[in-house]
């Protein structure tokens, strides 16, 4: 006799959100090398009127929103298997990457140098880039779901924009330490950052990432009101 028991499907926003903060993480791996710079109209402190930030800074931010959204939706147990599991498949796309830029290539297609340039994350930012994701997107669903927990469920903008904000400081004060200083001076890997240097590229950062989660609040509270009610109705057309 088969014992196997029925498997909920999974729902097309929960494929959909799990898509998002996957490809996000990902993109954010493959663009962290490169460094922007964006004029500003006026100074503000430590960076003037230069934003210096790396260019995995939106990706990145995509996820914060995404993971928000699904732990609103599916818990807090379920929010941290997605955010380890996605630890594991970008250790996965690093070693693919790896292996493509050390297989032999042919003399057509892409010169092998520019595509190692390219592609070929340095260690200083893999060792940023991982520390700084499983740290603070844990400690994001973490502060998410206790404040959950204190509001009784009320008052998503608070539970969003503090999980957000201070798993995005921790993220960037971790990500460039690491990236431009730590590995640098400790492994030899990667250039080494001055003091002015990196705080100017920790704030730009973290200005860009908190203005994307004031930004994504009402979008967070329509991703989840749209859900909620589509169960909503769905549960209604059930017959009793």
């Amino acid at each position: 006799m088969d014992q196997t028991q029925p498997r909920a499907t999974p729902t097309v926003t929960q494929v959909a959100l799990i898509g998002l903060f996957v490809t996000a993480l990902v993109t954010a791996q493959l663009t962290a090398s490169k460094i922007l710079l964006f004029e500003l109209p006026f100074a503000i402190p430590v960076t003037g009127t230069d934003l210096l930030l790396p260019g995995a800074a939106l990706a990145y931010a995509l996820t914060f929103f995404a993971s928000d959204c699904y732990s609103e939706l599916y818990g807090r147990k379920a929010a941290q298997i997605v955010v380890n599991v996605a630890f594991a498949m970008n250790a996965v796309v690093l070693v693919l990457v790896w292996s493509t830029i050390a297989a032999p290539a042919s003399p057509t297609g892409v010169d092998p140098t520019t595509f190692e340039t390219v592609l070929g994350a340095s260690t200083n930012i893999v060792a940023g880039s991982l520390l700084a994701y499983v740290v603070s997107q844990n400690w994001d669903v973490v502060v998410f779901h206790r404040i959950r927990e204190y509001t009784d469920g009320d008052a998503l903008w608070l539970r969003n924009l503090a999980s957000t904000a201070s798993s995005q400081a921790i993220d960037t004060v971790i990500f460039v330490t690491v990236a431009f200083w730590v590995a640098p001076q400790v492994l030899g890997v990667g250039f080494q950052m001055g003091t002015s240097g990196l705080a100017a590229l920790i704030v730009g950062q973290y200005l860009l990432k908190l203005a994307i989660a004031i930004l994504d609040t009402p979008l967070v509270y329509a991703v989840v009101g749209f859900v909620r009610s589509r169960e909503a109705t769905r549960d209604e057309s059930v017959p009793a």
